[in-house]
């Protein structure tokens, strides 16, 4: 009679199928990006050579880091901001006010001056760094 041997235990792994895997999977992602990256035309607007023609007036108003405001560099009262910017809109309502607070300023003070503007009904916008002031 013969005798069978015991079953020995598998000393590795056999990679061949993950490696398979991973090579499919490989496959697949390269196809489906090269599949969603395709190109779409625009056509952009071209800008036009003349100069504009009609240009809004721009106006600035500081807060200093004490807290003081400044309309176009000349120190004034939040009264006096409010009178002024309204008297800016009567002249043209097309005008814009840069709101620029210090970076030491409180941010209250800010809120109060963009509150202004809008009480004045101007456009207004937010500088958020001193660029050539």
């Amino acid at each position: 009679m013969q005798v069978q041997e015991e079953a020995k235990p598998y000393d590795t792994i056999n990679v061949t199928p993950m490696l398979d895997l991973a090579y499919v999977l490989l496959v697949v992602f390269i196809l489906m990006t090269t599949a969603s990256v395709q190109g779409m035309s625009i056509s952009l607007p071209k800008p036009s050579a003349a100069p504009p023609k009609e240009t809004n007036p721009v106006h600035v108003l500081r807060i200093d880091p004490d807290g003081g405001a400044r309309l176009d560099g000349v120190p004034r009262t939040d009264d006096q901001v409010l009178q002024e910017l309204q008297a800016i809109r009567a002249r043209n309502a097309k005008s814009t006010v840069v709101v620029q607070g210090d970076g030491k300023a409180r941010f209250g003070r800010v809120v109060a001056m963009i509150e202004l503007c809008n009480e004045a009904e101007l456009g207004m916008s937010l500088a958020t760094a001193r660029i050539g002031f």
